[in-house]
């Protein structure tokens, strides 16, 4: 078979998450031929972006938007590549492309988790384009390729999350007076966000045995559960797609709402977020929140756990919008979503209010949830990941024939540096050279 040659496409690389990914995909596309650009909005992005001929955005916020319009223009972009559609600056970049015909592929976490990541054009999550009532769910699956997908194995690289993750606080913090005027979209300090790991990983064997204790207990305890995972903090699909400002308003919410309405033998247990930085003490205002409503000894607060078994045991699950919404309905959970997801509709999710989901629950119709992820796999999922060497091989390639890049007559050359390994980037370029 032969080589089909396409067009010649600009490619512009925003922010991306604290990986190699983003750097290590340009590659890829830079070699079939086309053109690759990157704007740094802070020192985060410098580091992750280890190549030379990027252009660094050090004005105000305010001028962003007019920054980023001549760019464009100038650089004849056809396509932007971002993660997360959420954040400030790329709000105002997606608004530009989209006001200018310019393709906006925007990358996320996975729906499914683990060995997925999340590929949409234009949005995701609340902002997605994928159908949102059965009617819509059942017609879109009939178009897909029958039977379900099942992704390579790429899961872990939690340890590599991590350290990718400190490297990207702490080069925002050192590099900041070189981006003077960078507004970050976590609410916390880089150091203090550090600082709040540290201890976290620190107190991580004490609290792997109150979990166990905990998950033994309600194992073995002839009383129903439910289960409230929380998000993190600093997660935009908290603060643009809900009503909530903060984890503690959520908790107000739904404990409150327990308080009146659940059956007086249920108990409530509140997940951690895995990633969250314990500077806002969720244990604490939990404990206080059932003080206060009379549910003491009613409502545990865990650090890890095993989500699957969790989920298999509890009698329904609650969140905001967090995607454990969809492993809630794999397991055949009742589910309410409080703010605005993707996979909220009738048949999935529970559609009345707080109060009554306690007590009128019922379980997802599971031949409409496997239509909706037959549907959401084949159009926004790439079997992938970000934090393993076989995870982001495999996600490029996915990636890479998702957004229809094809090779064009160009041919790229790299310059490899090597002190980059000893960073923990082995394989990330510092310069891209096309030549005609």
């Amino acid at each position: 078979m032969g080589v089909s040659f396409g067009t010649k496409r600009s490619f512009l690389f925003l922010q991306g998450i604290s990986s190699p990914f983003f750097v290590r995909l340009a590659r890829e596309i830079a070699e079939s031929g086309h053109s690759v650009h990157r704007v740094n909005i802070c020192g985060g992005d410098r580091v992750f972006w280890p190549r030379l001929g990027a252009v660094d955005f050090r004005g105000r916020f305010s001028d962003w938007r007019k920054f980023l319009g001549a760019y464009l223009h100038d650089s004849g972009v056809t396509d932007v590549i971002l993660f997360g559609d959420c954040r400030p600056y790329h709000r105002v970049a997606v608004d530009l492309a989209r006001s200018r015909s310019i393709t906006v592929h925007v990358f996320e976490e996975g729906y499914f988790r683990p060995d997925w990541i999340t590929l949409e054009r234009d949005g995701t999550n609340a902002y997605s384009n994928l159908p949102r009532d059965p009617r819509s769910v059942q017609r879109a699956a009939k178009n897909q390729p029958a039977g379900d997908v099942t992704p390579q194995s790429v899961s872990g690289g939690f340890s590599k999350r991590v350290r990718w993750e400190a490297m990207n606080q702490l080069s925002t913090f050192l590099l900041s007076p070189a981006f003077p005027h960078y507004r970050r979209h976590r609410a916390h300090h880089p150091l203090a966000e550090c600082g709040g790991w540290l201890k976290r990983l620190a107190k991580r064997p004490l609290e792997r045995r109150y979990t166990d204790r905990v998950s033994d207990f309600l194992a073995q305890a002839e009383r129903p559960f439910y289960l409230l995972p929380l998000q993190l903090e600093t997660d935009y699909q908290i603060r643009r797609h809900s009503g909530f400002k903060s984890m503690i308003e959520v908790m107000e919410t739904v404990l409150e709402s327990f308080a009146r309405k659940a059956p007086v033998d249920a108990m409530m247990v509140v997940k951690l977020h895995p990633l969250d930085n314990g500077l806002v003490n969720c244990r604490k205002h939990a404990h206080k929140i059932a003080r206060r409503l009379g549910l003491r000894g009613r409502v545990f607060v865990i650090d890890g756990g095993h989500l699957p078994t969790l989920l298999s045991q509890a009698q329904g699950v609650v969140v905001v919008n967090s995607t454990t919404g969809l492993s809630a309905l794999h397991h055949h959970r009742p589910t309410k979503v409080l703010g605005r997801a993707v996979f909220d509709m009738p048949g999935l999710t529970f559609q009345g209010s707080l109060d009554r989901f306690w007590n009128e629950k019922t379980q997802p119709d599971m031949e409409l949830f496997r239509a909706f992820r037959r549907v959401v796999v084949r159009r926004a999922q790439v079997n992938g990941s970000f934090f393993t060497e076989a995870g982001m091989t495999l996600a490029i390639e996915g990636a890479i024939a998702r957004m229809g890049v094809v090779p064009v007559a160009v041919q790229a050359t790299y310059v490899a540096r090597p002190e980059l390994e000893d960073a923990g980037m082995a394989g990330a370029e510092s310069a891209i050279v096309f030549r005609q």
